[in-house]
């Protein structure tokens, strides 16, 4: 079996864990799957300290919905996570315009490096004016 480093992050929720009153943790790919998504969707200037961390997702939902602006945010989540999640390479990357609902449907797909031994991770989210 290949040795691996663990991955733990908290959980966002903040939740206790019942049985010991610790805060919950997200572990392996739960989360390396956390991390990107908090990476994403974390505007640069956000953080203190660090103003280029995150993306720039937020500044494409204004543009005209079309494959244009779609292939601007896929350029945008590719750089970013290349800079910032060195865990992690990207096996496909879809972004395409929802014309219906307003948006982008996003869809990721990583494989955690230190993990070769499993499949792919799938990441799906709805980028929408309102995030």
């Amino acid at each position: 079996m290949p040795s691996t480093v663990p991955f733990k992050d908290l959980s966002l929720s903040f939740a206790k864990n019942k049985v010991t009153d610790d805060l919950l943790v997200k572990k392996e790919d739960a989360a390396v799957k956390q991390a990107i998504l908090n990476l994403l969707l974390t505007q640069k200037g956000e953080r203190l300290y660090d103003a280029e961390y995150g993306s720039d997702l937020k500044s494409h939902l204004f543009e005209p919905l079309d494959f244009g602006t779609a292939g601007s945010i896929k350029d945008n989540i590719s750089k970013t996570i290349d800079t910032y999640e060195p865990r992690v390479s990207i096996e496909t990357l879809l972004v395409e315009p929802n014309i219906e609902s307003n948006g982008f449907d996003v869809r990721l797909d990583f494989q955690v490096l230190s993990r070769a031994d499993l499949p792919p991770i799938s990441i799906e989210f709805f980028l929408n004016r309102s995030q």
